[in-house]
C-alpha cells in the first residue's frame, strides 16, 4: 500500500464525509480538516475516534501550510471552489503536496489551468481538479474513444442520468453555471457559450435510447482539449436530467436564455437563499437508486469514429471512490505528474476505470 497522509479539507460537508468514510474503509492515513472543530470531532467519532482533526480558517495562510506540511496529498471538498478554492490549492503547492478536488465548476477548472500550472510545475506537484463524478467518467472515456483517431473533427460527450437527487452544493453550482453560461470549445479554441441552446436528440445505448438533449457547460470543455487533439468538443445532457421531465423538452430551448438572464438579477440571490433550505443531500437509499450513462463519440478527420460508454450508479458515492483512488495513485512511488492535469492526463484512463469495477462501474469501447 502507498504511504503518506491525505488531508481532507471540507471533510464535514456532504461529499467530504463520504470521502472520509472511503479513506477509512481503505485503511489510509488521513487528517480531517475544516473550519468547525466540533463538527470535525463528531465526524472523527463516527469513524472510530482515532482519526486526527485540524480546524483552520481559509484566511489563515500559515495555518493551512502547517496543516498540509506533513501531507502528501490534499483533497479539497469545500465548494463553491471559485469562492473558496484558491487558499487551499495555494497552500498545497507551497507545501509540496499533490492536490485533488471534487469540483463540478467549469470556471474553476479553467482558472487552475491558466493561473496555477506554472506554480505547480515549479513545486513538482500535480493539481487534478474535477476528480469526482463530474467529470471523471466523461474525461476518461473521451480520452480512450479518441486514442488512435486524432486529430479529431469532433468529440461529443453526452450524459444521461436517472433519479439523481442533487446536494445543496450541486444545486448551487448548477445555478452558477446557468448564470455564467460557461465556455464552448469550437474551431480549436475556447469562447463564451451562446445564450441560445439548439434543440437536439442523442442516441444513448439501450435501454436509454434516443433522448432530447441540450448543451451543458461541463468540466470536460475545460479539460479534454488539453489532452485530446480535437477541432470541436460538444457536451450534452438529457433534458430530463436538467429539468426533471422529458415532457418539458420542447420548451427548454426557449426558456434557457430568459432563465440565464434572470439569474443575473436579484432573482439569482433569492434562488441561492432558497437552496439553503433544501436537504443537505440524498439519503443512502436515494443515492443507490440513481443511474447514469456517459457516452463519448470521437470522429476523426479521416472519417473513422469510435464510441465509448461508462455506466454506473450512486454518483456521490462514486465521487468519494474516484477522489480517493486519485489520491492513492498520487501516493504511488511511480507517479510523476506535475502541473495541472485532467484525470485522464494524470492517470492511465483504462486502469482507472477498471479500478472502479467494485463501485459498480462498467465501461466499453466500440472498435474504430
Amino acid at each position: 500500500m502507498a504511504n503518506g497522509v491525505i488531508a481532507v479539507y471540507g471533510a464535514t460537508g456532504y461529499t467530504g464525509t463520504l470521502v472520509a468514510h472511503e479513506l477509512r474503509r481503505r485503511g489510509l492515513d488521513c487528517v480531517l480538516a475544516g473550519r468547525d472543530a466540533g463538527k470535525l470531532a463528531r465526524l472523527a467519532d463516527s469513524l472510530g475516534g482515532d482519526v486526527p482533526t485540524h480546524a483552520v480558517e481559509l484566511e489563515d495562510r500559515d495555518g493551512l501550510r502547517h496543516l498540509f506540511g506533513d501531507c502528501a496529498v490534499v483533497v479539497d471538498c469545500a465548494g463553491p471552489f471559485m469562492r473558496y478554492g484558491e487558499p487551499i490549492v495555494r497552500a498545497a503547492i507551497e507545501t509540496g503536496s499533490h492536490y485533488v478536488d471534487t469540483t463540478g465548476e467549469q470556471p474553476w477548472i479553467d482558472l487552475l489551468h491558466r493561473r496555477w500550472d506554472d506554480a505547480a510545475r515549479a513545486a513538482e506537484v500535480a493539481v487534478v481538479p474535477a476528480a469526482g463524478f463530474d467529470y471523471v467518467p466523461g474525461d476518461l472515456i473521451a480520452h480512450l474513444a479518441a486514442r488512435g483517431l486524432e486529430p479529431l473533427r469532433e468529440l461529443t460527450i453526452a450524459y444521461a442520468t436517472r433519479d439523481v437527487r442533487p446536494t445543496r452544493g450541486t444545486t448551487r453550482t448548477a445555478l452558477e453555471q446557468a448564470r455564467d453560461g460557461g465556455l464552448v470549445y469550437d474551431d480549436g479554441d475556447w469562447r463564451p457559450a451562446p445564450l441560445r441552446t439548439p434543440r437536439a436528440r442523442f442516441r444513448f445505448p439501450d435501454p436509454v435510447g434516443w433522448q432530447p438533449v441540450m448543451r451543458y457547460p461541463s468540466g470536460e470543455v475545460a479539460m479534454v482539449p488539453r489532452h485530446v487533439r480535437t477541432r470541436r468538443l460538444t457536451t450534452l445532457m438529457t433534458v430530463e436530467t436538467l429539468v426533471g421531465s422529458a415532457a418539458a423538452a420542447p420548451l427548454v430551448p426557449l426558456l434557457i436564455p430568459a432563465f440565464t438572464l434572470a439569474l443575473r438579477t436579484p432573482l439569482g440571490s433569492l434562488l441561492h437563499a432558497a437552496v439553503d433550505r433544501l436537504p443537505e443531500g440524498p439519503s443512502e437509499q436515494q443515492r443507490q437508486a440513481a443511474r447514469f450513462t456517459v457516452v463519448a463519440v470521437a470522429q476523426g478527420e479521416d472519417g473513422r469514429s469510435r464510441a465509448g460508454v461508462v455506466r454506473g450508479s450512486d454518483v456521490y458515492g462514486l465521487t468519494a471512490v474516484t477522489v480517493v483512488e486519485s489520491a492513492v495513485r498520487m501516493l504511488a512511488p511511480e507517479f510523476a505528474g506535475v502541473g495541472v492535469h485532467a484525470p485522464a492526463s494524470a492517470f492511465d484512463p483504462a486502469s482507472f476505470l477498471d479500478a472502479l469495477a467494485d463501485a459498480g462501474i462498467s465501461w466499453e469501447l466500440d472498435p474504430a
